[in-house]
C-alpha cells in the first residue's frame, strides 16, 4: 500500500470530521492521563510505604503518677526502674528488634513541647507527666503486633503503639485517590471508545462511495480499512501525546512547587512518568486500532 494514499485519506477524514476529531483526541489524552496518573499514584505509593516504614518506630510508653487515677494498666502507680529494665532485657532477647532507645521524661517533653509551641498547655503541664518510653526499631515493620502481644498489659507498661498507623491513614488517602482516577479512566475509556466508533462510522459513511469502488476493483479488505485505522490511530497518537505532555507538567510542578512545602513525601522521580508514557502510546493506538477495525467490518460489505 502506498504511504501517500494512507496519509492522504488521513488528512480527508480529519478535515471532514474535525469536531468529532477533536473530541476523540481530548478525551484519549483525559483518559490515558488518567490512567498515567493512576499507576503512578500506585507507584508513589508503594515508594512512601518502603521509604516510610524503614524509618517507623514501636513506642512502649510507662506508666506516670498521673495515670495510676485513669489508666486501669496504671493502678501502682509509676513504672520502676526494674520494670523499665525487664523490658530492655526482653526487647534484647527479640529477633524482630534492630535497635531500641530509651527516651526519659525529660527529653519527652523537650520534644513535644518542639513539636507544639503554641500549645496552651505547655504552662500548666511539666516533664513528669509525659511517659518515659522505649523507642523501638523493628527489622520488620509489619512485626508491630510481636511487640504489642510481649509488652502490652506489662507491669509498668501503659501502652504499645505503632506508628504505623498514622501513615496507614496517609497510604489510605493515597490508594482512594488512586481507585478514584481508575474509575474515571474507565468511564473517560469509555467515552473515547463510542467516539472513536461514531467518529469511524461517520467516516466510512461519508467515503462509501470511494468504498464501494474501491471494493468493485478488488481492493483488500486491508486496502480498504486501512486508512480509517489509521485515521483512528493517529488521533489516539494525538491524545497520548497530550496525556503525557500533562504528566510530565504535573512531574514537574510537584517537584519544583509542592516538593518544597510537603518535605515529609518521598516523591517518586522523573524516570516513572517516563516509563508509563510508552505504555499510554501502546494503549491509546492500539484501543482506537481495534475499535476502528471492529466498527468498519459491516461497512466491507458493499
Amino acid at each position: 500500500m502506498r504511504a501517500q494514499f494512507v496519509l492522504s485519506e488521513i488528512g480527508v477524514g480529519l478535515r471532514r470530521n474535525l469536531t468529532m476529531t477533536i473530541a476523540v483526541v481530548v478525551s484519549v489524552a483525559l483518559s490515558l492521563a488518567l490512567a498515567g496518573a493512576s499507576l503512578l499514584v500506585r507507584d508513589q505509593v508503594n515508594s512512601m510505604k518502603g521509604y516510610w516504614y524503614d524509618k517507623v518506630e514501636v513506642s512502649i510508653y510507662f506508666c506516670t503518677k498521673s495515670d495510676a487515677a485513669h489508666s486501669p494498666q496504671c493502678v501502682n502507680g509509676a513504672a520502676t526502674d526494674e520494670q523499665i529494665a525487664a523490658v530492655k532485657t526482653s526487647l534484647d532477647k527479640m529477633q524482630v528488634v534492630q535497635t531500641s532507645l530509651f527516651e526519659n521524661s525529660a527529653d519527652a517533653y523537650k520534644h513535644w513541647k518542639e513539636m507544639n509551641p503554641d500549645n496552651p498547655l505547655i504552662s500548666v503541664l511539666g516533664p513528669e507527666a509525659i511517659p518515659q518510653s522505649w523507642r523501638v526499631k523493628l527489622t520488620d515493620p509489619t512485626k508491630y503486633d510481636v511487640i504489642q502481644s510481649a509488652f502490652a498489659g506489662k507491669p509498668g507498661v501503659k501502652s504499645v503503639e505503632d506508628q504505623r498507623k498514622i501513615l496507614e491513614n496517609l497510604f489510605g488517602l493515597l490508594n482512594g485517590l488512586q481507585t478514584a482516577a481508575f474509575v474515571i479512566m474507565v468511564l473517560m475509556l469509555f467515552v473515547a471508545l463510542l467516539l472513536i466508533v461514531n467518529t469511524v462510522r461517520v467516516s466510512a459513511f461519508s467515503r462509501r462511495r470511494e468504498t464501494g469502488i474501491m471494493r468493485l476493483v478488488g481492493a483488500s479488505n486491508f486496502y480498504v480499512q486501512m486508512p480509517f485505522i489509521a485515521e483512528a490511530a493517529f488521533a489516539a497518537l494525538l491524545g497520548a501525546v497530550m496525556a503525557s505532555g500533562l504528566l510530565l507538567g504535573g512531574h514537574f510542578f510537584v517537584h519544583s512547587w509542592l516538593a518544597d512545602r510537603v518535605q515529609f513525601i518521598h516523591f517518586i522521580g522523573l524516570s516513572s512518568v517516563l516509563a508509563v508514557i510508552p505504555l499510554l502510546v501502546v494503549v491509546g493506538m492500539g484501543m482506537a486500532g481495534i475499535a476502528a477495525f471492529f466498527t468498519l467490518r459491516k461497512y466491507l460489505k458493499v
